[in-house]
């Protein structure tokens, strides 16, 4: 039989191989002169619950009497900006809930955190940290990469780049978002001015976490396997004309990671093989903990499997009215299965070294403009008061760290900047946010922008 040898068309043929699962691939490229810790590191990995609209401290971890005593009362706010809708006729809003004192350390927790109040000793709840804008897409890009304006890598992208992957069949940032995405959108999770293999890789939240996860019908992986190497051949050809094409060189490498995927990816994501006493206990089956337990579930698979980056979303916590439904529905739904991350982690003895992140882009007022009266009040955004708090990998487990003022409008001890709540996420895992740079625009730039402190008081 004849064959003829067609001359494909390059530009098509990249886009066809570069579809679907190629190109979420490139998130996993390591940079190998990068990929060592600068000292000993307290956690290996990392789990971050973002839970996107800013959840209010003073109805989760920061109880305040006084704000009952203030309950409704009437006052006017005039002058600078200092959060969202703050000018003009305000009233001071009570916490709804109740709090108690929970575990060996005591630790304020809000009466609907049912599970997650079993698991305070594990955790160190921090009041201090500040952020600059009240602003959800702007706040959100600070919190995720340090700069409110976007274009930068997120902390995902910089732990990536620092450390590399533990597992070349996975990517090493993995991102787990609400079927809309938070705002600001993919920006939240962009590998900015790095190479675009240090990128998130978000999985979907409804049907295949990851198209193009099976080759087509018909495709055998032997077929598979010839149609990369031929592709691998003309990428090489074309490099040695344009050797400084890098993102030809991570695109090829990219195309051998989706391959090696389609044989990793399926036994990470399918939770079949969980017991049922798993899946029960991160609430995986009733309505209200299915989405968020699937998420944290698969976040522990993850890390285990060598993921070093796991970012989950939960939201939206936005709450100007009706903060009491709208709070109590959102903490009923996450409380369940961040308990049982935390519980199975520590179980599998990798709470010790796996770094766990919770928080939100910024925090809530105490008043707000009272919508209606009555149940209907909520609070406004506020960059100056926030709480989160952190579990494993180093962390001072038990304590509560810092403190806002007597009505939680505003941090006032252990008062840090989130570039230092960066940078210290990054020690931990072994990086010095100094040493951690990358040459862009003539400069050598950072996380933390330009430069931060390690939060000690956070460290075991």
């Amino acid at each position: 039989m004849n064959h003829t040898i067609v001359k494909p068309n390059r530009r098509k043929a990249l886009f066809g191989f570069g579809a679907g699962l190629g190109s979420i691939a490139l998130t996993s490229m390591v940079h190998a002169e990068e990929s060592e810790p600068h000292h000993v590191a307290k956690a290996k990995r990392c789990i971050f619950l973002m839970m996107e609209g800013g959840p209010s401290h003073l109805d989760t971890f920061d109880p305040k009497p006084e704000l009952a005593n203030q309950h409704l009362k009437a006052f006017t706010r005039s002058g600078e900006m200092e959060s969202a809708m703050s000018s003009g006729k305000r009233y001071f809003v009570k916490s709804p809930f109740d709090f108690v004192k929970a575990g060996q350390c005591g630790a304020d927790i809000s009466t609907p955190w049912v599970h997650l109040k079993e698991m305070v000793d594990e955790i160190c709840f921090y009041r201090g940290a500040q952020v600059e804008s009240v602003n959800h897409p702007t706040a959100c890009y600070q919190l995720n990469t340090g700069n409110q304006f976007g274009g930068d890598p997120a902390v995902g992208s910089w732990v990536t780049y620092g450390l590399g992957s533990a597992n070349d069949n996975l990517p090493g940032f993995v991102v787990l978002p609400r079927t809309s995405y938070p705002q600001g959108g993919a920006g939240n999770w962009s590998n900015g001015f790095l190479p675009a293999n240090f990128q998130g890789t978000p999985l979907r939240s409804e049907g295949s976490p990851v198209l193009d996860l099976a080759p087509p019908s018909g495709i055998t992986k032997a077929r598979q396997r010839i149609n990369l190497d031929l592709l691998a051949e003309l990428n090489r050809q074309h490099l040695q004309t344009h050797p400084t094409r890098s993102d030809l060189a991570a695109r090829m490498d990219s195309y051998e990671l989706a391959y090696s995927m389609q044989t990793e990816v399926p036994g990470v994501i399918d939770l079949d093989g969980e017991s049922s006493q798993t899946l029960d206990a991160y609430g995986i089956g009733d309505a209200k903990t299915d989405a968020f337990g699937r998420k944290c579930l698969l976040a522990r698979r993850l890390v285990e499997k060598g993921v070093r980056f796991v970012q989950a979303y939960a939201g939206n916590w936005d709450s100007h009215d009706y903060i009491e439904k709208a709070h109590g529905s959102l903490i009923r739904s996450v409380d369940k299965p961040i308990a049982a991350l935390l519980r199975d982690l520590k179980q599998r003895d990798m709470l010790k070294d796996t770094l766990v992140v919770w928080c939100g882009e910024f925090g809530r007022t105490p008043d707000n403009g009272l919508r209606g009266g009555g149940q209907s009040y909520g609070r406004d955004h506020n960059a100056k008061a926030m709480t989160m708090w952190f579990a494993g990998g180093g962390i001072r487990a038990g304590h509560t760290v810092g403190a806002t003022d007597e009505i939680g409008s505003e941090a006032v001890e252990c008062v840090h900047h989130i570039r230092d709540v960066h940078v210290t996420l990054l020690h931990l895992l072994g990086l010095d946010d100094n040493r951690l740079t990358y040459y862009h625009a003539g400069r050598h730039k950072q996380l933390s922008q330009f430069g931060g402190s390690v939060i000690k008081e956070l460290l075991a």
